[in-house]
């Protein structure tokens, strides 16, 4: 039991708690996985995808409000990333994204139907294996490991970096994308909290494309804006010394740290 008069770490744990067993649970985890003859399955499909887009574009769509802004049918051919439920969008266009991201286990959890029936390529954390989806050949599972940095090779462990548009932007560079740009990053949430806390929607979710998107019932968890910041910046310098390029083709953000480019200029720059 923890005191109340006991430095507590940010994870909750006492910070007497001998560091050696936290790096034990966090071997004992990976040895875990990749004795496992599914992690060796997963990592020779994104092996098989290291590079596949060189100097392709990629389209990262996430889950702001201002995702309703996006005319569908000027993407074209440009291959697309959707996030979380992405799928809550297709009540309303017939517009289907080339892969689906997500990373969070909550999300996976109230998603799983979803995830169990589409043919859409998914990108889901190892975790997510309990849920029988490991069988499916567009099933692509990443290994979420604690330490914090950017994966530019996926089949061996990606950094989640407080968001999953994180996670995307790593994959996009695995797969050879030359050009990002975001869409519907609004970084700006209506309700508020200490980061990472569970919380539940009083009525409608007024932080995403739809306002069912986490309905009263679902669980779901307060952002870090400030650390998924520190992670973009990591992304975009990254990108950068590769001689790639993030760009921000939200019609309302206030995410800085990309270049602010209208998605119609993204789409036709060479």
């Amino acid at each position: 039991m923890i005191r109340s008069d006991q430095p507590v770490w940010p994870s909750g744990l006492p910070a007497l708690l001998n560091p050696y067993r936290i790096g034990l649970r966090l071997i004992l985890d990976r040895v875990s996985w990749d004795l496992l003859p599914i992690s060796w399955v997963h990592r020779k499909k994104l092996k098989m995808l290291r590079n596949a887009h060189v100097e392709e574009k990629a389209i990262i769509l996430c889950n702001g409000p201002s995702l309703n802004d996006v005319d569908f049918s000027t993407i074209g051919t440009v291959f697309t990333f959707g996030l979380n439920k992405i799928n809550l969008l297709f009540r309303q266009t017939d517009f289907r994204p080339s892969a689906i991201v997500s990373v969070n286990p909550f999300v996976i959890e109230q998603n799983v139907d979803f995830f169990s029936s589409t043919d859409i390529s998914l990108f889901l954390d190892h975790r997510a294996t309990s849920y029988g989806l490991s069988s499916k050949e567009h099933v692509h599972f990443l290994y979420s490991c604690a330490f914090p940095y950017f994966a530019r090779d996926c089949s061996v462990s990606i950094f989640q970096g407080c968001t999953v548009t994180y996670v995307a932007l790593q994959i996009a560079y695995h797969m050879g994308f030359r050009k990002v740009a975001l869409v519907g990053c609004d970084h700006d949430f209506k309700k508020t909290g200490n980061p990472n806390a569970i919380t539940y929607n009083e009525s409608r979710d007024l932080g995403h494309f739809c306002d069912d998107y986490f309905s009263p019932s679902q669980p779901w968890e307060f952002p870090d804006l400030k650390a998924s910041e520190y992670y973009y910046d990591l992304a975009r310098r990254c990108y950068h010394e590769d001689g790639r390029v993030i760009v921000n083709a939200s019609t309302k953000t206030r995410l800085d740290v990309f270049p602010i480019m209208r998605l119609e200029d993204f789409i036709h720059d060479a």
